[in-house]
């Protein structure tokens, strides 16, 4: 039997196919037609495991845009299959910080269980937003971002905590000469408390792991680090736990289910509803 995750987030939209392994991932950006995106992934991550869309036996959407996935058997919240996911990959995390595009989130966990949680989604800063904002301003692509910290000789310090006048800040370091590996250590410095301060309240204990695409730069790893006083765990891909911990919940939710209660012809329903893209 064969099970399949979709998480589309704000910026990314990831698709993980797995039975007792993982057998096909795809992320692609989620742009605005999340249903045509969800469509066109999953058939990607169908082409890479071999497999048809009624090869599946259940599927679970997650994410800002789950409620657009026409062929998935069941909607579940991020949080939940963050869980999931982390748990599967890291059995003995506790800790879990989520940096995506428009929201970061803090997770206790108990196993693979949420215990506490916390999010911020109204505002920018502790985002990947602001790393895109803070990029911008110094001219350079979030690529070049992630290691630049390493090499700075002074670091400067970034204090706002709104995104607007945080940019300011960039600039008038810039306009003062400032190198960008200092500025960029002053900005990772300044992202890693404002994580630290949203995720203290839910009591942060070892292993700790990093997921989303702030965990993507080794120079915002690090200041976490060194702001959390502990080492902290990245996956080899960490967009892809969300759509994990879907595909595992698939499995859990279709084991529960008596054989002839599982959804038939998914294939015709996703043709019926929405086009199932091929192309």
């Amino acid at each position: 039997m064969y099970f399949a995750g979709v998480d589309i987030g704000s910026t990314m939209t990831k698709v993980v196919i797995h039975n007792d392994e993982i057998l096909a991932s795809i992320i692609g950006p989620s742009g605005t037609e999340h249903r045509k995106l969800a469509n066109h992934v999953m058939n990607e991550a169908l082409k890479q495991a071999g497999l048809s869309l009624d090869d599946i036996s259940y599927i679970v959407a997650t994410g800002y845009g789950r409620v657009n996935v026409p062929f998935a058997d069941k909607q579940i919240t991020e949080i939940t299959c963050h869980a999931k996911g982390v748990h599967y990959l890291f059995p003995n995390a506790k800790t879990v910080i989520d940096i995506g595009g428009q929201d970061s989130k803090g997770i206790k966990l108990n196993g693979d269980k949420v215990i506490d949680f916390v999010m911020n989604n109204k505002c920018a800063a502790g985002t990947g937003r602001f790393l895109e904002f803070a990029a911008e301003s110094m001219g350079i692509s979030l690529e070049e971002m992630g290691t630049l910290s390493f090499h700075s000789q002074n670091k400067k310090t970034i204090s706002s905590i709104c995104t607007i006048f945080a940019q300011e800040e960039i600039v008038a370091h810039l306009s003062e000469g400032a190198a960008i590996n200092d500025i960029v250590a002053g900005l990772f410095d300044s992202f890693a408390t404002r994580i630290w301060t949203m995720v203290k309240g839910i009591k942060i204990e070892k292993d700790v792991v990093i997921t989303g695409g702030g965990a993507k730069y080794p120079g915002l790893v690090k200041a976490l680090e060194n702001k959390l006083g502990c080492e902290v765990l990245t996956p080899s891909e960490p967009l892809l736990t969300g759509a994990i911990g879907a595909a595992l919940l698939a499995k859990d939710t279709a084991s529960k289910i008596e054989d002839n209660e599982l959804p038939l012809s998914r294939g015709r329903r996703a043709l019926e509803e929405v086009t199932f893209f091929t192309d």
